[in-house]
C-alpha cells in the first residue's frame, strides 16, 4: 500500500474571499465622473448645409423682390432687413453649439432665436417671398429649443409660410398652396426627430459599451491581481515557509542538544544553514522571475526532483520518458507539490524512508510521495492558522492545469500522495 502522512494546518482562502468580495463590492458601488457629452457627429455636415440653404434663399428671395417691384418705397426696409437678419443669422455659431433637445437653453440663445423669427416674420408680411426661408429656421428652432417648443415654433413658422402663399397667388384658391407647406413641415420635422432620437441612442450605447468596457477591464485587473496573490502565497509556503519552518526545528534541536551532544548540535545548525542558502535563492528568484531555483539551475524537472530528494534524504525514480518537453507551468507546479510533501513527511510523518517517483504515462504525468511513516485514518480536515495554504495548495495547482490529487493513507502504514496531470488539452 502506497501511504503518506500529511498534518499540516491548512490556511483557508476567507482573507482573499473576503477580499475579493470587497473589491467587487468597490468597483460595482463607486460612482465614475459624468463624461462630456460628445458633439453629435451628424450636426458637422448638416449645420452647413442648414446655414448655406438659409442664405441661399435668403438671397433668392430677395432678388426676387428687387426684380419683382424696383422703385416700391417699401424697397430700403426689405434690405435693411434683409441684411439684419443674415448678420442675425451669423451670430447664432458665435454664441455656441446648443446640444440638441436641451431642457433648458441658454437665456442669449433663446434671445437670438426670437430675434431671428421677429425679423424673418416682418420680411414675410412686407414681402411675403420670404417665406421659404422658414425651412433652415425649422431646423435651427429644432435644434435650439426643447420638442414641444420646437413643434410649436415650427407650426407658427408654417401658418406664416402658409398666409405668404395665399397672398402670393392669383387667380384663386390653390389646394397645394394651402397643403404643400404643412406637409413638407411635417416631414422636415419628422426626419430631423427621428435622426435626433437614433443618434441619442446610439449615444447611449456607445456610452454603455465604454462604461462595460471600463468596468470589464477593472473586474479583470482584480481577478488578475487575487489570482496572483493566492499564487504567490502557494509559493512563499511550498517554498519560504516550508524552510523557515524546517530552521526552527534544526535550531531548536541544536540547542537542545549543545551541551550534551554538540557534533550532532553543529550538524543541525549546517543542515539549517544550507536550508537558509536554498530559501535565499528562492528569495531572489521571486525578485527577478519566480521560476523555481532548481528549475532555474538547469536539468529540467527530473534533476530538480533529484537534487530535492537527496536534500531530504528520499528516494528518486523515473519511470517511462517524456514525449516531448513538459510545459513549464506542468515543471513549476510538480515541483512545489513535492517540496510541500517532502517538508511534510520531514516535520509530522516520523517516517524512516521516503521516495519520489516520476512517471510518465503517454497522455499524462504523475508524481507519487510515499513514506512509511504513521500515516493517519481520515483526510485532516481544514482549519484556520498560520502556517500557509498546506494541502488546499496542492490540490489548486493540480486544478489549475486539470490534474487530480489523490491521497492513500492507513494508521502505521504511512501515506502516498499522486498528483496526475494531463498533457493535453482538457475540455
Amino acid at each position: 500500500m502506497r501511504v503518506w502522512f500529511h498534518r499540516v494546518t491548512m490556511g483557508t482562502y476567507a482573507q482573499v474571499s473576503e477580499e475579493r468580495t470587497v473589491h467587487q463590492d468597490q468597483g460595482r458601488g463607486r460612482e465614475r465622473p459624468e463624461q462630456p457629452e460628445q458633439p453629435d457627429p451628424d450636426a458637422r455636415w448638416l449645420a452647413p448645409v442648414m446655414h448655406a440653404a438659409f442664405f441661399l434663399l435668403l438671397g433668392a428671395s430677395l432678388t426676387r423682390f428687387l426684380l419683382r417691384h424696383p422703385g416700391e418705397a417699401r424697397t430700403p426696409w426689405i434690405i435693411a432687413l434683409s441684411i439684419t437678419l443674415a448678420l442675425l443669422y451669423v451670430l447664432g455659431p458665435v454664441l455656441g453649439p446648443t446640444a440638441p433637445g436641451a431642457a433648458r437653453p441658454a437665456p442669449r440663445r433663446l434671445a437670438w432665436l426670437g430675434g431671428v423669427v421677429a425679423v424673418w416674420m416682418v420680411l414675410v408680411v412686407l414681402a411675403p417671398s420670404f417665406a421659404w426661408c422658414a425651412v433652415p429656421l425649422f431646423y435651427t428652432g429644432l435644434r435650439t429649443l426643447p420638442s414641444r417648443a420646437a413643434l410649436l415654433l415650427v407650426g407658427l413658422l408654417t401658418a406664416f409660410v402658409v398666409a405668404a402663399q395665399l397672398q402670393l397667388a392669383h387667380g384663386g384658391f390653390d389646394p397645394n398652396l394651402v397643403l404643400a407647406p404643412p406637409a413638407v413641415a411635417a416631414v422636415a420635422t419628422a426626419v430631423f426627430l427621428y435622426m435626433q432620437r437614433q443618434a441619442a441612442r446610439q449615444r447611449a450605447l456607445i456610452d454603455d459599451l465604454i462604461r462595460t468596457r471600463r468596468e470589464l477591464a477593472a473586474t479583470e485587473r482584480r481577478e488578475g491581481t487575487l489570482a496572483e496573490r493566492q499564487r504567490l502565497s502557494m509559493e512563499i509556503h511550498d517554498t519560504l515557509a516550508q524552510g523557515l519552518s524546517s530552521q526552527q526545528m534544526l535550531l531548536q534541536a541544536a540547542d537542545r542538544q549543545w551541551d550534551a551532544d554538540p557534533a550532532t548540535a553543529r550538524r543541525h545548525v549546517r543542515t539549517a544553514e544550507s536550508i537558509a542558502e536554498r530559501n535565499l535563492a528562492e528569495a531572489r528568484r521571486f525578485v527577478h522571475d519566480l521560476a523555481p531555483a532548481d528549475l532555474a539551475e538547469g536539468g529540467g524537472l527530473e534533476e530538480a526532483l533529484r537534487m530535492l530528494a537527496a536534500r531530504e534524504s528520499a528516494a528518486f525514480r523515473v519511470d517511462g520518458a517524456p514525449n516531448g518537453g513538459l510545459p513549464d507551468r506542468v515543471q513549476s507546479a510538480l515541483l512545489r507539490i513535492a517540496q510541500g510533501a517532502l517538508a511534510n513527511v520531514r516535520e509530522h510523518a516520523n517516517a524512516r524512508a521516503a521516495a519520489v517517483t516520476l512517471t510518465y504515462l503517454g497522455d499524462q504525468v504523475v508524481l507519487d510521495v510515499a513514506d512509511d511513516g504513521t500515516g493517519f485514518a481520515h483526510a485532516p480536515s481544514a482549519s484556520p492558522g498560520v502556517r500557509g495554504h498546506g494541502l488546499p495548495a496542492m490540490r489548486a495547482r493540480v486544478r489549475q492545469l486539470g490534474g487530480t490529487l489523490t491521497i492513500e493513507s492507513a494508521p502505521g502504514e504511512g501515506t502516498v500522495l499522486s498528483a496526475a496531470i494531463p498533457l493535453e488539452p482538457q475540455p
